[in-house]
């Protein structure tokens, strides 16, 4: 199936939900963002096969650095079990742009991974090391071509500046592909910190 579609194609329903379950963000602005890799033939399958050839666009829409258009972008809220206490956690470091609709107009959501801070970081930077990055796109495709079902990831890109560790590394930012991010601590948060109508339009929307 062949798509003459030259721009992007998102929307934004989770923004629809009552705004306890998420905040408005944008992603924090890079020096130097590069390439280290592109999937071409995941972008083909999103509808977005008009950037495949645009390193320029690549760069800077996975680095946050220019927003693809009609994205509305939002860090997601979740509870859990963190260091043996239940608490309120959140995305400390991705930022949903919003979801592409494919080929077939099924949604999936574009989350930048290391996108910098948002409302739910704490006391963390929001940020990533490119290995880590790297890391999680090559297990995460591996798993997928293995036929086990996870998020996939659609580029990493190196963005030109340090993240602070153990030790000092060079930043990188994933982007990761799922038809949902709505996991069991998206239930427990509402459960928990939302309102029961609130809570109630959330179980309608899963």
């Amino acid at each position: 199936m062949k798509s003459n579609n030259r721009k992007w194609n998102i929307e934004n329903t989770y923004s629809n939900l009552p705004d306890c379950f998420y905040k408005y963000i944008k992603p924090t602005l890079v020096q130097n963002p590069k390439i280290i890799y592109f999937n071409k033939h995941l972008a083909k399958k999103l509808n977005l096969g008009f950037l495949n050839n645009n390193s320029s666009l690549i760069a800077n829409y996975f680095s946050g650095n220019k927003l693809p258009e009609n994205s509305k972008p939002i860090s997601q809220a979740y509870a859990g079990h963190q260091f043996g206490h239940f608490t309120m956690l959140g995305d400390g470091r991705a930022i949903l742009l919003g979801e592409q609709k494919d080929l077939n107009s099924n949604l999936y959501d574009i989350q930048l991974k290391g996108a910098g801070k948002t409302s739910y970081s704490r006391s963390g930077d929001g940020r990533a090391t490119l290995s880590s990055m790297l890391r999680e796109y090559i297990m995460s495709e591996s798993m997928h071509y293995l036929k086990i079902s996870t998020s996939r990831s659609l580029a990493v890109i190196d963005t030109g500046e340090k993240v602070y560790r153990e030790s000092v590394n060079n930043g990188g930012i994933l982007t990761r592909i799922a038809s949902s991010h709505i996991r069991v601590g998206t239930f427990e948060y509402g459960r928990h910190f939302c309102s029961i109508e609130d809570f109630q339009n959330f179980i309608n929307y899963t």
